[in-house]
C-alpha cells in the first residue's frame, strides 16, 4: 500500500474584476477496492459555496458557486489517498473472451453501447489502416496481446508533445501529425478499440512519477472492458498497464468531457487573462 498526497492549484488572473459562472471540479479521486481517500481539503477564493454529486459514471463532481466578482480565481485541492493496486497485471479474463474476435453477451452489449460508439464517426479511413497493422478479419489473436501491441505501437511510432490548447485531437489528426499529448494518444487508442467492437473509455487523473523533476502531473489514459477482469487501464503515453502510479479522478466515453476544472466568466469588455496550474503528487 502507498499513501500519496495530491496537491492541485489552479489560479486565473484577469485585468479587471469579472463575474464567474458555476465551475465544475473533477479533482477527487475515484474510490474503490484499490483506492481509498484518507483526507481531503478544498479551498477557493473569492467567497464560494460547493456542492458535491455523483454523475452517471460515478465520478465525484464538485459544483463551485462563486459569490463575488474578482480579478483572481484560486482553486486549491489537497487529497491524501491510500493506493492498494500493487499488481496491475494480476487479472483473469473470462475464457470466452481470451481470444479476439468475440461477441459480448446481449445484456452487456446494451450497457456497453456508449463506450463502443465512435466519438468521431466520420474519421475512420486512416484509423482503419492503422488498426489493420494489428488485426485483419478472419484472424484470431489473444485479446490482451492485441491491445498491448496497439498500446506499444503508439509509444514507438508517435512523438509526445505537451499541448496547452484545450480539447483533443481527432485520431486522424494524430495519425497525420505523428505527435500528440497524453489525451490525444488515449483518444486514438479508444477509437481503435471501438473500431474493433471493444468497449473503451477515457480516464482523467494524476500520475505519480517520482523519477521526474515534477514528481507528478495531471494525466490521461484509457480503459478497456474485458469480461472477468473488468475495466483494465492502458497508459497510451508510456505503454504500461495502469497501476499504483495512476490515480483516476474521472471516466467518460468522450475524451473532452472530464477536464479537472471547467467554467467561464462574464465581463462587459474584452480582456486578457492568465492561468497558472501547479500539481504535485508525492508519496508520504
Amino acid at each position: 500500500m502507498k499513501k500519496i498526497r495530491i496537491y492541485h492549484l489552479t489560479e486565473y488572473r484577469f485585468e479587471t474584476p469579472v463575474t464567474f459562472t458555476e465551475y465544475q471540479l473533477l479533482l477527487r479521486p475515484r474510490e474503490g477496492h484499490d483506492v481509498r481517500i484518507h483526507s481531503s481539503r478544498l479551498e477557493a477564493s473569492p467567497a464560494y459555496e460547493i456542492k458535491w454529486h455523483r454523475d452517471i459514471y460515478g465520478n465525484s463532481v464538485g459544483t463551485l458557486c462563486l459569490q463575488e466578482s474578482s480579478e483572481t480565481l484560486r482553486i486549491e485541492s489537497e487529497v491524501v489517498i491510500e493506493h492498494y493496486q500493487e499488481r496491475p497485471l494480476d487479472f483473469l479474463v473470462d475464457k470466452r473472451y481470451v481470444h479476439f474476435p468475440f461477441a459480448f453477451e446481449p445484456e452487456d452489449r446494451v450497457d456497453l453501447l456508449p463506450c463502443r460508439t465512435h466519438t468521431w464517426p466520420n474519421e475512420t479511413k486512416q484509423l482503419r489502416q492503422w488498426v489493420a497493422r494489428f488485426w485483419e478479419p478472419g484472424q484470431s489473436i489473444e485479446t490482451f496481446t492485441l491491445l498491448d501491441r496497439m498500446n506499444q505501437a503508439i509509444v514507438a511510432d508517435f512523438g509526445y508533445g505537451m499541448r496547452e490548447e484545450p480539447g483533443v485531437q481527432n485520431p486522424d489528426e494524430t495519425l497525420r501529425l505523428g505527435t500528440g499529448s497524453c489525451r490525444d494518444f488515449a483518444a486514438l487508442f479508444i477509437e481503435a478499440c471501438r473500431y474493433l467492437g471493444l468497449a473503451a473509455r477515457f480516464v482523467s487523473g494524476y500520475l505519480h512519477n517520482p523519477g521526474s523533476t515534477q514528481h507528478g502531473s495531471t494525466h490521461a489514459w484509457s480503459e478497456v472492458y474485458l469480461p472477468g477482469a473488468g475495466w483494465v487501464g492502458f497508459d497510451n503515453t508510456s505503454g504500461l498497464i495502469a497501476g499504483m502510479s495512476h490515480i483516476a479522478t474521472a471516466v467518460h466515453r468522450h475524451p473532452e468531457a472530464v477536464p479537472p476544472v471547467a467554467g467561464s466568466y462574464l465581463s462587459n469588455q474584452q480582456l486578457d487573462s492568465t492561468m497558472h496550474v501547479q500539481v504535485d503528487v508525492t508519496e508520504i
